[in-house]
């Protein structure tokens, strides 16, 4: 990183920006006609950044590489479906092997039960599941199984809380969400969740959270989610637990890690080796409402529900190289980056904290600790000055070779070593150094 001596967070980021642009002309003219065709030249908002994202070209191991030529360390790894890598030897065999024989076959596939089986196994919640295709229909089809199996109508969310791309819950509700009956409880705050509970326990088919919001990276406390436990039991309320993306952050994800058994479960992201991928389950009993054997059973369709790429890719994953030993060894590995993250914060004296758990943290630009999603939430000329720097981090860290998310966010891959972990950490700390007075 060049260093930049601007007076001021404004000037830094125009000049950041304008070498950004100046090093990635060919993804500039990609984004430009791309926009002919899709708004804003984009069809997934997540991966947008302005002035205009980087265009990838490939990646190998824990590489990316864009068109402009830059290789960079891929800490960002799909927003966690990347848990493999991108040229895991033995998922490339297998996927092979799946398209010499045939992809789109219209039945039942010799993969699919084994994988069911190994996720049963795996997660203690999981009697019975349903595969579909991403981690927002598995979290649909959960919460729709519950009303019906229960017969009630509302479903309790949590303030900053994401389940997929009709299910966001952050400081500005997405306008598309799905018209359900919301009823909005405060994450990690137990006493004034579970009187809202008790206020409205008549009517509510589901508490729906994420034992760690992805937006955010922000864990649950056990105490939080053991009383969100008791009271469901208590009023017969479904507890589903979003485990779309943490799901990689224990063997048994982090339901096993606290503990505690919801009712269902919504998964998806890495656990199709790579491929689309998304299941729920949970308790037999409500999973049975799908059963085609029983009179008036509920049908549940989906052309590429056991597509045999991700059938296939999901199962070698899982068993062969996701073991229960590999979530351990990558989980700590991530702990202790984050931890060495957060010394430096410490030792530069930054406004800067890095909340998460195992193999994903986050950035945020204001000191610790962080609890709850709306510490996080600013307005006006704080609001900008947040926007401004995780920008400015955000260039420096390209500019370094590091891939992440615009908004900080960070997750780690199966090929990650130490030495890519030395090279972020040798990054994070010259941005400290190079940015310390804007940072205050």
């Amino acid at each position: 990183m060049t260093p930049i001596h601007n007076t001021s967070l404004a000037s830094a980021l125009e000049e950041a920006e304008a070498q950004f642009v100046a090093a990635n002309p060919k993804s500039r003219t990609r984004a430009q006609a791309a926009m002919r065709s899709l708004p804003g030249g984009n069809t997934r908002t997540v991966l947008h950044f302005t002035p205009y994202p980087v265009t990838l070209a490939g990646g190998q191991g824990c590489h990316v590489t864009d068109i402009d030529g830059h290789r960079y360390a891929d800490y960002l790894s799909e927003y966690t479906a990347g848990l493999y890598g991108h040229s895991n030897p033995q998922l490339i065999d297998t996927l092979k092997s799946v398209l010499d024989g045939g992809v789109a076959l219209g039945g039942p596939n010799r993969y699919e039960a084994d994988l069911a089986a190994l996720l049963c196994q795996r997660f203690a919640s999981i009697e019975r599941l349903r595969f579909c295709n991403s981690g927002t229909e598995a979290n649909l089809f959960a919460m729709s199984a519950a009303r019906a199996f229960i017969g009630r109508d509302k479903i309790m969310v949590f303030e900053g809380g994401y389940h997929g791309g009709v299910f966001y819950f952050g400081q500005v509700k997405a306008a598309i969400n799905a018209p359900f009956p919301w009823l909005m409880g405060a994450y990690n705050d137990g006493s004034r969740t579970l009187a809202l509970i008790e206020q409205h326990a008549r009517d509510l088919a589901a508490i729906v959270v994420e034992p760690m919001q992805g937006s955010g990276c922000i864990p649950a406390t056990r105490d939080f989610l053991l009383a969100l436990r008791e009271t469901a039991t208590r009023h017969g309320i479904v507890l589903q637990f979003d485990e779309v993306m943490t799901s990689r952050l224990a063997p048994g994800g982090l339901q096993g890690h606290f503990g505690i058994t919801p009712d269902m479960t919504a998964l998806g992201k890495y656990l199709g080796g790579g491929m689309t991928f998304g299941a729920f389950g949970g308790r037999a009993d409500i999973l049975d409402i799908f059963n085609p054997y029983n009179a008036g059973s509920t049908p549940h369709g989906g052309t590429f529900n056991n597509n045999v790429l991700s059938m296939a890719a999901g199962l070698v994953g899982l068993r062969d190289i996701y073991t229960p030993q590999a979530a351990k060894t990558l989980n700590a590995s991530g702990d202790q980056l984050r931890e060495r993250l957060n010394a430096l914060v410490a030792k530069h004296g930054a406004a800067m904290h890095v909340t998460g758990f195992g193999s994903m943290f986050n950035i945020h630009f204001q000191r610790g600790p962080i609890t709850r999603p709306e510490q996080t939430w600013a307005n006006g000329e704080a609001a900008k000055r947040q926007e401004q720097l995780k920008a400015l981090f955000h260039f420096d860290m390209l500019a370094a070779g590091q891939y992440l998310a615009r908004r900080g966010f960070v997750s780690l891959s199966l090929p990650m070593t130490s030495t890519e972990h030395d090279q972020f950490a040798a990054a994070f700390e010259e941005f400290l150094r190079v940015r310390k007075p804007l940072l205050d």
